[in-house]
């Protein structure tokens, strides 16, 4: 597959427009944004969670 060339991205954005105006695109891009960072943030906190922590020897 191919990616998104300029002229798909142009009729994604004229779409999005039309459907949200142009005063909301900034708040849903972003709400998306923030949607993404904080995936990315559960996920990386996932993989700590997933590694086993080193038991340090306890002397008796």
């Amino acid at each position: 597959m191919r990616g998104f060339g300029w002229q798909e991205l142009l009729v994604i954005l004229a779409i999005a427009a039309l459907l949200f105006g142009g005063k909301k695109i900034p708040e849903v891009a972003k709400g998306l944004g923030e949607g993404i960072k904080n995936f990315k943030n559960a996920l990386k906190s996932d993989e700590k969670v997933a590694e086993p922590q080193p038991e340090e020897k306890k002397q008796a």
